[in-house]
């Protein structure tokens, strides 16, 4: 009888041990930190350039990942600069220029900045009317420092009061991206408010960060407006850990916006 407990109690004690280092084993989840801000061309409010400052409040933030709109490249504006390489200089990030026109001698378009291994880059433009300013979505495949793969897509939607182009270049997004079996990041400057049917399109398909207290973005000297967004999906993948709009009244036009999400492994 007792070689037949201490038989048991062996068993039982193995099993909780293996149970024990399996749990202990499991992947955790994996934080990311997202910053999208619209950097006004390269120019502060004072007419000069914003991009130390710019550089300043991603160094000190310190995201993963970063959207960037109006995003000149070897303008005359900008005196021959390119604003992306200048940028990841300063913050010691890689940088990715995606072209949605060619102005001022140079190009203008969206840009991103990332701290880990990129995979694959694709610059897609978006549809507009003839006289608009063509835009893009700029794709980039990363793989997190834990193997974990995600997409990242930084945009900036048309402008004017008609939300036409709007309207149709958010339904190319979700196309674009409707059948990506990765987890996905969107941010940007969408140029449009909580509850408008640009948003109401893409919130369908993506999960904003912040839908519950949306703080305005714009304008940054004293922010009336929400029109800068972080949105994601699955939903079941992510989780929100804290938002918050940075307070700058001088660096742009724009307040950046800020969110740390977690993504969680795959069941």
């Amino acid at each position: 009888m007792m070689k037949t407990l201490s038989v048991t109690l062996k068993i039982v004690l193995v099993i909780w041990v293996v149970g024990l280092f399996a749990g202990g084993c499991a992947k955790p989840a994996t934080r990311v930190a997202v910053l999208t801000y619209n950097i006004y061309h390269g120019e502060d409010a004072n007419g000069g350039s914003n991009l130390d400052a710019v550089a300043g409040i991603i160094n000190s933030l310190k995201p993963d990942l970063v959207a960037l709109q109006e995003v000149d490249n070897k303008t005359t504006r900008v005196k021959g600069l390119d604003l992306t390489a200048e940028l990841s200089r300063r913050t010691g990030m890689q940088g990715i220029f995606g072209k949605a026109m060619d102005y001022a001698g140079g190009e203008y378009g969206e840009a991103v900045l990332c701290r880990h291994r990129i995979l694959d880059v694709k610059n897609n433009p978006l549809p507009h009317s003839p006289k608009a300013e063509p835009r893009a979505a700029l794709k980039v495949h990363v793989e997190l420092p834990d193997g974990e793969r995600v997409v990242f897509v930084g945009t900036h939607l048309d402008h004017v009061r008609d939300q036409t182009d709007r309207m149709t270049q958010a339904g190319r997004i979700v196309e674009l991206f409707e059948d990506v079996d990765l987890p996905i990041i969107l941010a940007g400057d969408l140029n449009a408010v909580p509850g408008s049917d640009p948003i109401e399109l893409l919130r369908r398909h993506w999960t904003c960060a912040d839908p519950n207290d949306p703080q305005p973005t714009f304008p940054s000297a004293g922010p009336k407006r929400k029109i800068d967004y972080i949105m994601f999906k699955p939903s079941r993948r992510w989780n929100v850990l804290t938002t918050r709009v940075i307070d700058d009244k001088v660096t742009s036009d724009h307040c950046p916006m800020y969110a740390v999400l977690e993504l969680r492994p795959e069941n």
